[in-house]
C-alpha cells in the first residue's frame, strides 16, 4: 500500500484526481472500522462545537458543522453506492447493522439541545451574513426543528426509536426486493418461446442463464417497474403472462423476502412520527418542506390530470381490443405488445427495429456528450487509468470550454444480479468552495449486457433514461456553491427531477439525434421521415403512461395520508381500495410500482414524494418551450440555464431560481399539451 495511504483508505482524503475514492485499495473489511471512526470523530467534533464557551458565531458553529464528519461522508458515499450498485451478502449484513446506527448518530446531533440553542441564537442575530450563508443558517435551524430539536425529552426518546426502526426496515425492504427480483426472473426452456425478441436480446438471455448455471436455457431478468420491456416484443402470450405476473408479484410471494408487513409497518411508523410534530399524517409533514407545501396542492394538480389521463387510457384500450379482435379480451400482459402493433400500424414505427440505431457508445459520446458540448461547452476524456468500483463502471474527466477542469463522471450502464433495479445518479464527492472540492458523480442504468464483442443496443426509452440521468449528473457537475449542504442535487425533492427532465429534450433534438442515431452495422443514419414518425408517435400511449404513473403517485399518497394509529392488515386490499378511490383502478394498467416493490417510497427518499416527477415536469415542459422560443441548442441558452439554475444547487430558493431563469412563474399548459391532456 502506498505510504500516502493509512491502514484504512477512508481515514484520509484520497490523493487521486478530484479525490476519487481509491477503489483499488478499498476492501469490505474497511467499511465497519471507517463507519465506527467516522461517527466517533464527528460526535467529538460536534461536542466541541456544542460545549464551546465562546459565544456562537456563524464560523464556530455553522461552518464548523459543515466541516465535520469528513471520514463518515467519505465512507458513506462509497458504501451506499456499492450497496445499490454491486452488493453482496456481507454488504447487506453491514447495511442492516449500520443503517439504524447512522439514524441514531443523526439523532444524537440533531437532538443536542446545546447545539440547537447556539443555532437559534444565531438566527436571532443573522445580520451581516451573505445570502448563501444566511440561507444555510436558516436551513440548519429548520433541519433541527424537523428532526425533533423542539420536542420534549419523552417525544425525542420515542423519535429515536422510530427512526432506528424505520432505517432498519427500509434496508430490509430494499434487500428483500433485490433478492425477490433475482429469484423471480423467468426461466425459458425453448428459444422458440422467445419469438419476437431480437437476436441480441435472445443471446443476452442465454448468457444470463449460463451465468446462473442454467446451460441451454434462457433467463429474462426483471427491471424495477411493473412493465417489462420484453412484453412489447414477445409473441408467446403465455410467456408474456408469466413475465407480467412475476413482475407484479415481487415482494408479495409469501416467502422470506415478502414486503407486505414491512411496507405497512413503515407507513404506520411514519404516521406516528408525523404526530409527534403535530401533523395529521406523514404527507403533511413531508410536504411542508417541499415547493408544493401541502397535500391539497398536490391533489389539486393531480385532479387536473387524472380524469383525462384515464379517459385517454380507456380510448387506447379500445384501440388495442380492435387490434386483438374477438380472439381474447385485452389483459395487462397484452398491453405493451398490442400497443406496439398499433404504434407500428399508425406511425410505421417499430421500436424493436429502431434498436440497431441506438448503440450505447454512439448514444453516449455522439448524443449525451455531444449535446452537453454544444449547449455548455463541455468535453469528456475517458480515464482508463482511474479505477472505479466495478469493472463495468467507466471514468470520464470533464472539462469546460476554456479547458479548466469540471470534475469526474462515472458511467455504470449494465445490469447485474448485484445491482438494484432502476436508474439513478449518485455523488461520490460533492463540489464545495469551503472544502475546495470538485464533483465526482456517477450514473447507473440497467441495460442488458450483450455477449462479449457484441454491441449494446438500446430501446428509445433507455436512450431517454440515459439523457435523463445525465441531467442529474450535470446538476452535480455544474454546482458552484460554497457549502456542501447545498451542493449539486441537494435541492427540495419535488424540484430535483426538473433539470434531469429538461435534459431529455436533447435526445430528440434534430441536430443531436442525427449525430447519434446511426445503424451500428451499416453506418446508415436513421431516416428523417422515421425520426418524424418517432416524434409523432410519442403522443401514442400517453394515456397509459400517465395513468400508470398517477396510480403509483396516488398510491404513495394513500399510504402516507394514513392517520396515526391506523393499522393496515391486508396490504393488497388497502392498495386496491386506494386505487379505486382515486379513480385509477384499471385492471389492464397496474400502477407503475405496486406496494411491495415500490422502492422509491419504502427504501428511497420519495415517501409522500413520488408526485415530484410530474410536479417537476410542469417546470420542465415550460422550460422546453423557453429553449424552443430562444433558439434551442445554443451556448447562450446553455450558459443562462447553467448560471441561473444548474449551478445554484440548494443555495437559493428553487422557485426563485426558476423565476430568475424563466422570467415568470411556471405554467401548466405545456405539460398538458405534451401529455395529450388538453381535451
Amino acid at each position: 500500500m502506498p505510504a500516502s495511504h493509512p491502514e484504512n483508505p477512508f481515514f484520509a482524503a484520497s490523493d487521486l484526481p478530484y479525490q476519487l475514492p481509491p477503489f483499488q485499495l478499498i476492501r469490505t473489511e474497511h467499511y465497519r472500522p471507517a463507519f465506527e471512526r467516522g461517527m466517533a470523530e464527528q460526535l467529538a467534533e460536534v461536542e466541541a462545537i456544542a460545549a464551546d464557551p465562546a459565544p456562537p458565531t456563524f464560523e464556530n458553529t455553522i461552518v464548523a458543522l459543515e466541516r465535520s464528519g469528513q471520514i463518515l461522508q467519505r465512507v458513506a458515499a462509497v458504501f451506499f453506492n456499492q450497496a445499490s450498485s454491486d452488493t453482496n451478502a456481507e454488504i447487506q449484513t453491514i447495511q442492516s447493522e449500520i443503517s439504524p446506527r447512522l439514524a441514531a448518530h443523526s439523532d444524537a446531533i440533531h437532538l443536542d439541545s446545546r447545539l440547537f440553542a447556539r443555532i437559534t441564537a444565531l438566527l436571532d442575530d443573522a445580520d451581516g451574513l451573505d445570502p448563501e450563508s444566511r440561507r444555510l443558517l436558516e436551513r440548519y435551524h429548520l433541519d433541527f426543528v424537523r428532526a425533533g430539536a423542539g420536542l420534549s425529552e419523552e417525544q425525542q426518546a420515542r423519535l429515536r426509536e422510530i427512526n432506528g426502526e424505520l432505517s432498519a426496515l427500509s434496508t430490509t425492504f430494499q434487500n428483500n426486493l433485490l433478492e425477490d427480483t433475482n429469484a423471480s426472473a423467468v426461466v425459458v426452456d425453448d428459444a422458440a418461446q422467445l419469438d419476437g425478441l431480437s437476436a441480441d436480446a435472445v443471446a443476452a438471455a442465454a448468457q444470463t442463464a449460463a451465468e446462473r448455471g442454467l446451460e441451454g436455457k434462457y433467463v429474462l431478468t426483471l427491471v424495477l417497474p411493473s412493465g417489462q420491456p420484453a412484453l412489447a416484443s414477445l409473441t408467446d402470450r403465455s410467456l408474456r403472462e408469466r413475465l407480467y405476473r412475476a413482475s407484479v408479484q415481487r415482494g408479495a410471494n409469501g416467502n422470506e423476502h415478502d414486503n407486505h408487513v414491512i411496507a405497512a409497518r413503515i407507513a404506520a411508523l411514519r404516521a406516528e412520527r408525523a404526530a409527534l410534530f403535530g401533523h395529521p399524517d406523514h404527507a403533511t409533514y413531508v410536504l411542508e418542506d417541499r415547493t408544493a407545501k401541502t397535500p391539497a396542492a398536490v391533489h389539486d394538480m393531480l385532479g387536473k390530470l387524472t380524469p383525462t389521463a384515464v379517459t385517454n387510457a380507456q380510448a387506447e384500450a379500445a384501440k388495442l381490443q380492435e387490434a386483438i379482435g374477438d380472439a381474447f379480451e385485452l389483459r395487462a400482459w397484452d398491453w405493451s405488445f398490442y400497443s406496439e402493433q398499433v404504434r407500428r400500424a399508425t406511425y410505421d414505427v417499430d421500436a424493436a427495429e429502431l434498436r440497431p440505431y441506438f448503440e450505447l457508445e454512439r448514444v453516449l459520446r455522439d448524443g449525451v456528450f455531444f449535446a452537453a458540448g454544444k449547449l455548455y461547452g463541455l468535453s469528456f476524456t475517458e480515464r482508463p487509468d482511474l479505477v472505479a468500483y466495478h469493472p463495468d463502471a467507466r471514468v470520464f474527466e470533464v472539462f469546460d470550454e476554456d479547458g479548466s477542469a469540471v470534475g469526474l463522471y462515472i458511467g455504470d450502464f449494465f445490469t447485474r444480479d448485484s445491482k438494484r433495479g432502476g436508474a439513478w445518479m449518485n455523488s461520490l464527492v460533492d463540489q464545495s468552495a469551503l472544502m475546495d472540492t470538485k464533483p465526482v458523480v456517477l450514473n447507473n442504468l440497467n441495460l442488458v449486457k450483450p455477449p462479449a464483442g457484441e454491441p449494446a443496443l438500446m430501446t428509445f426509452d433507455e436512450v431517454n433514461t440515459l439523457f435523463h440521468e445525465f441531467g442529474h449528473a450535470l446538476h452535480g457537475l455544474f454546482s458552484r456553491v460554497t457549502y456542501p449542504t447545498f451542493s449539486g442535487t441537494s435541492v427540495l425533492r419535488d424540484f430535483v427531477e426538473f433539470p434531469s427532465q429538461v435534459n431529455e429534450m436533447w435526445a430528440v433534438w434534430p441536430e443531436v439525434l442525427a449525430n447519434y442515431a446511426v445503424h451500428h452495422q451499416t453506418g446508415e443514419p436513421l431516416a428523417q421521415e422515421t425520426v418524424q414518425r418517432l416524434l409523432d408517435s410519442q403522443i401514442w400511449g400517453e394515456g397509459f403512461a400517465t395513468t400508470e404513473y398517477l396510480a403509483a403517485t396516488l398510491l404513495d399518497l394513500a399510504w402516507h395520508e394514513l392517520s396515526p394509529g391506523t393499522t393496515v392488515d391486508d396490504v393488497a386490499e388497502f392498495e386496491a381500495r386506494a386505487l379505486e378511490r382515486a379513480g385509477v383502478a384499471l385492471e389492464t394498467i397496474p400502477p407503475r410500482y405496486r406496494t411491495t416493490y415500490f422502492a422509491h417510497i419504502f427504501a428511497g427518499g420519495y415517501g409522500a414524494g413520488y408526485y415530484s416527477y410530474i410536479w417537476s415536469e410542469v417546470l420542465d415542459a415550460d422550460t422546453v418551450e423557453w429553449f424552443k422560443e430562444n433558439g434551442g441548442l445554443t451556448r447562450q441558452n446553455g450558459d443562462h440555464f447553467r448560471s441561473t439554475l444548474l449551478s445554484r444547487g440548494g443555495s437559493v430558493d428553487p422557485m426563485e431560481a426558476f423565476r430568475t431563469f424563466r422570467g415568470r412563474d411556471p405554467q401548466i399548459e405545456p405539460l398538458l399539451e405534451r401529455r395529450g391532456l388538453t381535451q
